[in-house]
């Protein structure tokens, strides 16, 4: 038990410190396209490009120590204690969709569009300018651009729908033989079984296997839409995507907050009725 608390707090720590580095990142990147769109030279492009790169071996680095850490206790991934209750709702395979980041591309090619269209028809000054030119922000993504990404859009989404089925089956063997059998059996499932933790012990290697996997597929899809991305739209898009994961994070924890106050008020109440 003690060794599964450490475990635990270990891959708690490994979550805190990513989050930390993803906060450190958005001013480097708010400050390289800002540079970037300021003076437009190839030389911040190549700054832009190296930030980047470093972003993707960050996220490597964090699915390095996920799997790490997910061989010993890989069910706590998929439910993480240090998530709110809002995020781990919409969680998959212990993290977010792949296919998420393509709703996010066209998320902010859409809003962008528009900002850009109102700045026109109001004729602002500077409007030429704030464009920054070719490839410079995701609303003017190329027709070629496009296609690429909705190409590998519905690779990533077959590929979701195959780790799903994976998962699927994984969590109907629970109600399979052994452990069901043992289960009606038992008069006391406190008791230890080496039957069942022998089983429940393959089923969170496999579990341990999927988040790898899901994890892979994740930093990959990633890559290739930086890939097809201009240095300044991969930036941008890196930018909203960290902006995103911090704010869910935080708005979750806010929501949680206020109805474990809510309770607290209730039942404050309620007691103070009973005592009337």
């Amino acid at each position: 038990m003690g060794s599964s608390s450490k475990n635990i707090e270990q891959a708690q720590d490994s979550y805190l410190e990513w989050m930390s580095l993803q906060s450190q990142r958005i001013p480097e990147l708010k400050q390289l396209l800002a540079q970037r769109r300021s003076h437009g030279d190839e030389d911040n492009d190549n700054k832009l490009r190296k930030l980047t790169g470093k972003i993707i071996g960050d996220f490597k680095n964090y699915a390095a120590k996920r799997a790490d850490l997910a061989h010993r206790c890989s069910s706590n991934y998929y439910a993480p204690t240090w998530n709110s209750p809002l995020e781990n709702a919409l969680i998959w395979m212990g993290g977010c969709r792949p296919s998420s980041f393509f709703r996010l591309v066209y998320a902010l090619c859409g809003s962008q569009t528009e900002i850009r269209v109102t700045q026109f028809l109001r004729n602002i000054d500077g409007y030429e300018s704030s464009g920054g030119g070719g490839g410079a922000s995701l609303s003017d993504l190329s027709a070629e651009q496009l296609a690429k990404i909705n190409v590998l859009h519905v690779k990533i989404i077959d590929e979701e729908e195959k780790m799903t089925k994976k998962v699927s089956s994984l969590q109907e063997d629970a109600a399979d033989i052994p452990i069901a059998t043992v289960a009606y059996e038992m008069e006391n499932v406190g008791e230890p079984n080496v039957v069942v933790d022998q089983a429940l012990d393959k089923q969170e290697e496999a579990m341990a296997r999927l988040l790898v996997e899901a994890d892979n597929l994740r930093v990959d899809t990633l890559a290739k839409i930086l890939g097809i991305l201009s240095p300044v739209q991969g930036a941008d898009f890196l930018l909203a995507g960290k902006k995103l994961h911090l704010s869910m994070h935080e708005w979750g924890t806010m929501r949680d907050r206020r109805r474990r106050d809510c309770m607290v008020d209730t039942e404050g109440n309620a007691g103070g009725e009973e005592g009337k």
